[in-house]
């Protein structure tokens, strides 16, 4: 998280505006390719995209509530709309794949020839396209402001790639001959949307009730405090995000017979130097004093 915060915010922006208008020119096109061919993949993939639309709307609120600074009511922030939102952007994208399965097991019980295959194969390609760039715009958001929102977001769009390989490749077989593999391959990707929504839901859940940070930042945390030599230790450590933001307490054991002064300053310079490595860190520090006796 190297940007400034007006810098990040920009990028926000830019990636949920972004992704709401991939969303809508993809629901055209796709709408178009179904309506000809009559495929169910197609149809897999166009309520794929409508589902996209409502999440990456969801979104675009969700990241303009999140950017709201703190208040009086919400004095950790509004980072946690991220989260909501991504639980919501689940929730939709698990309610497609329901659709999708009973639409394919239907086709399935009465299989139709596909129209137009070539239009289809064309449409799907070119929404192939456009979903990779889009995924380029949000994968250099996400490193640069490490948003919950977009990296959801970001996430059902992947599947999206891959979910339009599968309905070319079963475009194409249709086209050989193999007239119930459209919605067989219709009910494979509905599995694999659902393990999307899985993936997105967990990692909302698990921000929601406060998890602590990954192991590699609290040691990155840890090495930053022991790197002054007057710093005897830490303990109690505590971590959670809210949206961007990284939320630390920790506890620093100073010799006992150090100044609270002293102390201080070394704390401060400590949460400094944590604020340098992570620019969105709420610090909190407690200074403990501890004896010779219990050093050694």
């Amino acid at each position: 998280m190297n940007e400034t915060q007006p810098q990040a915010d920009r990028l926000l922006h830019l990636a949920t505006n972004a992704s709401v208008a991939t969303a809508v020119l993809l629901i055209i096109v796709k709408l178009g390719a179904w309506g000809l061919s009559g495929a169910v993949s197609i149809l897999a993939s166009l309520v794929d995209s409508m589902m996209d639309a409502l999440a990456s709307i969801i979104n675009l609120i969700a990241v303009r509530f999140a950017l709201t600074p703190a208040d009086d009511e919400h004095r950790f922030g509004h980072g946690k709309a991220e989260s909501l939102a991504a639980l919501g952007q689940a929730t939709f994208i698990a309610g497609s794949a329901v659709f999708l399965v009973l639409h394919a097991i239907e086709r399935l019980l009465h299989p139709a020839p596909l129209e137009h295959i070539g239009i289809g194969i064309a449409v799907i390609s070119f929404a192939t396209v456009v979903t990779v760039i889009l995924l380029g715009i949000q994968r250099y958001v996400i490193r640069q402001t490490q948003s919950t929102a977009i990296r959801a977001d970001s996430l059902h769009y992947t599947s999206d790639v891959l979910v339009n390989l599968s309905v070319i490749a079963a475009l194409v077989l249709s086209g050989l001959g193999w007239t119930r593999i459209d919605a067989i391959m219709g009910i494979a990707i509905a599995g694999y949307v659902s393990y999307s929504a899985w993936q997105i839901g967990w990692d909302a859940v698990q921000m929601l009730m406060d998890r602590e940070l990954p192991a590699d930042v609290q040691g990155r945390l840890r090495e930053i405090a022991n790197q002054n030599s007057q710093v005897h230790g830490v303990h109690e450590m505590r971590t959670r995000q809210s949206g961007r933001d990284y939320f630390i307490q920790m506890h620093l054991e100073f010799d006992a017979d150090m100044p609270l002064s002293e102390a201080h300053g070394i704390g401060d310079a400590v949460e400094a130097s944590i604020r340098a490595e992570f620019p969105n860190a709420d610090v909190l520090i407690h200074h403990d004093p501890v004896s010779a006796e219990s050093q050694a």
